[in-house]
């Protein structure tokens, strides 16, 4: 009896060992489930700040790029601020060429046109301060960017292409056309 006793006892030692070292595998695998919650939260975490730094930083970038927008924009609006101003004085500037053409007759004809040829110099001095440049048009090569064709002609002893007459000034502010030139082109 005492034998069997013993080994009943055991037995009973051998199950409590056994449900000791199935609590120690739970307790430990949920140890490990709570590490591994703790770290996939912690990277979950670190992925958030890393996103928000990116974003930051595209922020920031975008910000500088505003900036360097509107800086570019005040320097084009300063560049071309009389551009409106110009272009309403073009017609008058091609009303005083054509008050310039005609030819006078008397002594008076002639005072009155001196007068107006030096309102109109004093004029082109005037927007030539602030940029406006004419563009030279006959005896150069065609140009689209600078010249528009309203006429052809044939000339045999120019070249193909060459601007023979000019109908209209063009004028352009600083590097801007404000008004390409008409021309009449040879074939």
């Amino acid at each position: 009896m005492t034998n069997q006793k013993e080994e009943v006892v055991e037995e009973v030692e051998e199950v409590e060992l056994e449900k000791l070292e199935e609590q120690e595998e739970t307790t430990t695998q949920e140890e490990m489930i709570e590490e591994v919650v703790e770290v996939d939260e912690l990277t979950l975490v670190q992925q958030e700040l890393e996103e928000e730094k990116n974003k930051s930083i595209r922020l920031r970038a975008d910000f500088e790029n505003y900036k360097r927008r509107v800086q570019l924009d005040k320097e084009a609006d300063y560049k071309y601020r009389a551009q409106t101003v110009l272009t309403d004085i073009l017609p008058v500037l091609d009303n005083f060429e054509r008050a310039l053409a005609i030819q006078t007759n008397s002594e008076e004809a002639a005072s009155l046109a001196k007068g107006v040829e030096m309102v109109y110099r004093s004029l082109l001095d005037a927007v030539a301060k602030e940029g406006l440049e004419t563009i030279e048009s006959e005896g150069v090569p065609f140009d689209p960017n600078f010249h528009q064709a309203v006429m052809q002609e044939k000339d045999e002893s120019k070249e193909s292409g060459i601007v023979l007459q000019e109908l209209q000034k063009g004028y352009k502010l600083k590097d801007r056309i404000l008004r390409p030139s008409m021309v009449k082109v040879n074939e």
